[in-house]
C-alpha cells in the first residue's frame, strides 16, 4: 500500500493536516467512531481542558488503531469536531498534530467543525478517524466453513 499528502499550497501544515491523501493498494479500511476524552467505562476525563481532552482523545483512537492492527501511520482522515474551535486551535490542534505527525507518512486530510455540543456536556473534542493498510483482504464469513463456496 502507499499513501501520498495532495497539496497544492503549504499554509494547512501549521494546522497539521493535509488537503487531501491519495491511497493506493487498499485491501483494508477502518471507519472509526468518534473518540473522546473519556475512560475504559465511558466516563468523561479532563473536564474544561482542552489540550488533556485532545490527548486523552488520540489516546483512545490508537487503542482502537491497534486493536485493528494499525496504528496513527495508517489514518488517512482526521476530522476534529469541538465546541470551542479557538481552544481548540491554540492547544488541542497542536497536541494532535504533533503526535499525528510523528507517525510517519502523510498527514491525514480533515475537517474541523465546530459543534453546539458532543454526548457529554462536559467533552470538548471528539476525533473521527478513516485508516487504510495494504494487507491481503479477510475473507468474507461463509468462506471461513470448511467446503463452503466463495
Amino acid at each position: 500500500m502507499k499513501t501520498r499528502a495532495v497539496n497544492p499550497w503549504t499554509w494547512q501544515d501549521q494546522f497539521g493536516f493535509s488537503q487531501a491523501v491519495e491511497a493506493s493498494g487498499v485491501n483494508h479500511m477502518l471507519l472509526c467512531a468518534g473518540q473522546t476524552s473519556v475512560d475504559a467505562d465511558g466516563a468523561p476525563l479532563h473536564p474544561g481542558d482542552m489540550a488533556a481532552q485532545a490527548g486523552q482523545a488520540l489516546d483512545n483512537l490508537e487503542a482502537v488503531l491497534e486493536k485493528a492492527g494499525m496504528d496513527l501511520a495508517n489514518v488517512v482522515r482526521l476530522n476534529f469536531y469541538t465546541t470551542d474551535v479557538d481552544a481548540f486551535i491554540a492547544t488541542g490542534g497542536e497536541v494532535v498534530g504533533a503526535r499525528v505527525g510523528a507517525a510517519g507518512g502523510p498527514l491525514p486530510a480533515g475537517t474541523l467543525l465546530g459543534v453546539a455540543r458532543l454526548a457529554f456536556p462536559e467533552l470538548m473534542v471528539e476525533l473521527e478517524a478513516t485508516a487504510v493498510d495494504g494487507r491481503p483482504a479477510v475473507p468474507p464469513p461463509s468462506a471461513w466453513l470448511v467446503g463452503s463456496a466463495v
